[in-house]
């Protein structure tokens, strides 16, 4: 039973929501996150990442720099460029990319849900980027990026957005990149009930994306918790943010790998070693898209092949029968050498949103060898994640990315 529930959110003023929303905190470096803060003064990034308010040689997690978001945060409250809902709602989060629309259900679920189980992760997270948010939410009091979540596509849900987006947004912008986003408050009591109801009769919903901030997230609630014995599981720490979108809505994009030498073969040699577990086309100009599981495209000395895994190498584990599995466990680790591939210098990877041209580009400037990869599928990530397994590095990309500040969840 999944445990979802509406929230007063903290939200932009209509005409200034396409100013305040940004990125993911972590889509940028420090030097972009200021350049953005600079170019925008309203953009949510001054309190996402505070430390762009400060000399670039100010230590970003120092507490003054915590201190700092909060500050910011309740000087726009203060001068109205955020209002405060005073009723618990739900509310619809659309995007539109290319044509591809998605409809998530903006609320606060349980850190119990993803502690016992309820909501289930396919990614392991490191601890030492889950202090800066553990520290950036305890300060702030606030949670200000949504989890990504998934569920399995809901009739019931799929009508009542419908219905609901016959109503006038709360906020309606193109940014940038060209996606747009619209917003919908869902106040109706019979909505709510109905939306809390059918959570409750599903027995798993899926991180898609976002693991750091969930982690982050649950930790400072069980902060809170040690700090309010007497806590009753009511108060608003006892939930995190988060956008819930159906599985059949979500497009996951190519996630591609780029190394940085052939482990001291030649191309000729390199070629070779890969024949051995794979079939091999000859090369092209052509830039190579997989289409189908178990292909890839390579890039080597301005030419492009078509790999194709051997049926003797495939796999039906639910972990390595995964396309980055199967690129990592028959030609980087053994041919390579790289082991660790989140750790290893040697190589980088490449969200399918920059294209194939940028596997070229790093392949003529810094790297010897580019991968296109055929995309990691929503019922793989599932079944991982039902089998209580965790997906190798870099496995999804999700586009378009949700946007910060929209919505904010006092805790």
């Amino acid at each position: 039973m999944a445990v979802v529930k509406p929230f007063c959110a903290v939200r932009p003023q209509e005409n200034l929501a396409s100013k305040i929303a940004a990125l993911p905190y972590d889509v940028y470096n420090r030097k972009e996150a200021k350049e953005e803060t600079e170019k925008n003064p309203y953009s949510f990034l001054k309190i996402d990442r505070p430390e762009t308010q400060f000399p670039d040689d100010t230590d970003m997690y120092a507490p003054e720099v915590y201190k700092q978001a909060r500050r910011i945060f309740w000087k726009m409250m203060e001068d109205g460029d955020f209002l405060q809902d005073v009723d618990p709602n739900f509310y619809l989060y659309e995007l539109t990319r290319n044509g591809h629309v998605q409809t998530g259900i903006v609320a606060c679920a349980s850190i119990d849900d993803y502690l016992n189980g309820v909501i289930k992760k396919h990614e392991n997270t490191r601890v030492e980027k889950e202090l800066d948010r553990i520290r950036h939410v305890d300060v702030l009091e606030a949670q200000t990026g949504p989890i990504f979540l998934a569920y399995r596509a809901n009739a019931d849900f799929k009508h009542l957005m419908d219905v609901k987006k016959k109503d006038f947004p709360i906020f309606d912008f193109v940014s940038e990149d060209g996606i747009r986003h619209r917003g919908w408050m869902i106040y109706e009591s019979a909505m709510i009930h109905k939306i809390e109801k059918t959570f409750q009769a599903m027995d798993s919903i899926y991180i898609a994306d976002g693991h750091h901030r969930a982690a982050s997230a649950i930790k400072a609630g069980l902060k809170r918790r040690r700090e309010n014995p007497n806590y009753t599981g009511r108060e608003p720490f006892n939930y995190f943010l988060c956008t819930l979108f159906a599985d059949e809505e979500l497009e996951i994009l190519d996630y591609n790998r780029v190394v940085k030498d052939l482990n001291g073969y030649s191309a000729e040699e390199f070629l070779e070693k890969i024949r051995e577990r794979f079939t091999v086309s000859e090369p092209g100009t052509e830039a190579v898209s997989p289409r189908e599981k178990g292909e890839f495209g390579m890039y080597l000395e301005d030419r492009w092949y078509k790999l194709k895994i051997k049926e003797e190498y495939r796999a039906t584990d639910v972990v390595d029968g995964l396309d980055v599995a199967l690129l990592q466990n028959n030609l980087l680790e053994p041919v390579l050498g790289i082991r660790e591939p989140a750790k290893d210098p040697r190589i980088d990877f490449i969200g399918g949103i920059r294209g194939l041209g940028e596997l070229e580009k790093r392949v003529q400037t810094d790297c010897k060898a580019a991968f296109s990869m055929y995309p990691t599928s929503m019922a793989e990530l599932f079944a991982v994640a039902d089998a209580g397994k965790l997906m190798p590095p870099k496995s999804t990309w999700f586009e378009p990315k949700l946007r910060s500040g929209l919505f904010i969840h006092r805790i």
